[in-house]
């Protein structure tokens, strides 16, 4: 049977702290505070980036309930001019599962003396729900109702209530390619009927965009034909890499976009964000592991005359550095242990825990006429898991080197001589 190391035994012994002294109770209070100030910032770290990927998630997904995965289109705006071909090839991707026509452009929307600029988007009623959520959830009723010929449209909820229109009312599309005529250019209006409102729960979208069957957009924008295909892979992540090898495949003179360059600013940010975030909550968790450094020191301290026995009875410096270093190592590991345990406890259960505070405190965290949702999302994930865990155990390992250094440096003829 294999025998424990007397290092390992000796170090858990004293984290421990051994005897009952007032010295030593000190001592093991100062541990524990390292290993209460360990577990507290790798719990903060967790808690705070996994309500930071929950956010990003919700806005991810309402944004996509409109924008779809990857767009192909043509330049300058123009029609495609093979649309079949197009639509053959981009679904010839094994990750591709959807795939819609639409029409992009831009115009002014009225309503008497209100007018607002618009994103104008053509639509296949039919197709939509392949590749967007809107289209396939409680709102594909108000979408269906795009009749080709109908000329009706429909609009953001935030753009219908500035305007102040509902169903069945009537505003004016201004389009910005006009007519010429003797007096100039006149643009182009065609009276619409607002069929419907949707409500995405992205402000950017339910502001400025207004949807309509895309042979009435083309018609009004004088297109030929749709001017791209919106298309839906079976895994969002994959869109960089898809639109790569579309844009390898497929022929013509086409311009591929998937959903992180439409929005690559606020990815941006909110990337920079985490990182900021990350940094400073891992000062906390680097304090406490650097607290380690006081409780190691008034340990070799008060442990100088065991070390210099031990000395005698023929462990060597490394052994006594072991020893140590075992010590600090098991704070380290006890606090991250508990730090990720109450972390995960609190991120996997925040949906019940921060409604059961706000019915304690009688306070609302997130009022849903500002934040647009009720509910504080969480969501952990490994890879910002195992970095916190690892960053925490090397801190609270290197936070041992120097005592356990000063330990090992212990002169046994010294620490004997007023014993």
């Amino acid at each position: 049977m294999k025998q424990i190391p007397y290092e390992l035994l000796i170090g858990w012994r004293y984290t421990r702290a051994g005897r009952a002294t007032r010295r030593n109770g000190f001592i093991s209070f100062i541990s524990g505070v390292s290993m209460l100030g360990i577990g507290l910032g790798v719990a903060a770290l967790i808690i705070v980036l996994s309500v930071m990927n929950g956010f990003q998630k919700e806005v991810r997904d309402r944004m996509l309930s409109v924008v779809s995965h990857i767009e192909v289109y043509a330049a300058g705006g123009a029609a495609l001019p093979d649309l079949a071909t197009t639509l053959q090839e981009a679904k010839a991707n094994s990750q591709v599962i959807g795939a819609a026509p639409f029409i992009a452009a831009q115009a002014l929307l009225a309503r008497g003396e209100d007018m607002k600029g618009v994103m104008v988007r053509g639509i296949d009623p039919a197709l939509e729900h392949e590749v967007t959520d809107l289209a396939s959830g409680a709102q594909a009723a108000v979408l269906n109702q795009l009749k080709a010929g109908e000329f009706g449209v429909v609009l953001g909820a935030e753009l219908a209530r500035s305007l102040g229109v509902h169903a069945g009312d009537k505003v004016t599309l201004v389009a910005p390619s006009g007519e010429v005529t003797p007096a100039g250019v006149v643009p182009r209006l065609k009276q619409m009927t607002v069929t419907g409102t949707f409500d995405s729960g992205h402000f950017e979208y339910d502001s400025a965009l207004v949807m309509m069957h895309w042979q009435d957009a083309a018609r009004i924008f004088r297109l030929e034909g749709p001017t791209g295909v919106r298309l839906k892979l079976t895994d969002l992540h994959q869109a960089p890499r898809v639109a790569a090898e579309l844009g390898r495949s497929m022929t013509g003179e086409l311009y591929i976009r998937d959903w992180t360059r439409q929005n690559r600013t606020w990815f941006a940010a909110v990337q920079v964000e985490k990182r900021m975030m990350f940094i400073i909550l891992t000062l906390i968790v680097a304090v406490a592991a650097f607290n380690l450094v006081s409780t190691l020191v008034m340990t070799v301290t008060d442990k100088r005359a065991d070390i210099a026995i031990l000395r005698t009875l023929g462990a060597s410096p490394g052994s006594i550095m072991g020893i140590f270093v075992v010590q600090g190592a098991m704070v380290g590991v006890i606090g991250t242990l508990a730090g990720l345990l109450l972390g995960l406890g609190v991120a996997f259960n925040i949906d019940v825990i921060v409604p059961a505070l706000e019915h304690a405190l009688g306070a609302t965290f997130l009022p849903q006429d500002i934040y647009l949702i009720s509910r504080m999302p969480s969501d952990p994930q490994m890879n910002d898991i195992l970095p916190i865990g690892v960053i925490a155990l090397v801190l609270a390992f290197v936070a041992t080197l120097y005592p356990s250094w000063r330990a090992s440096r212990v002169n046994p003829a010294e620490a004997l001589r007023y014993e």
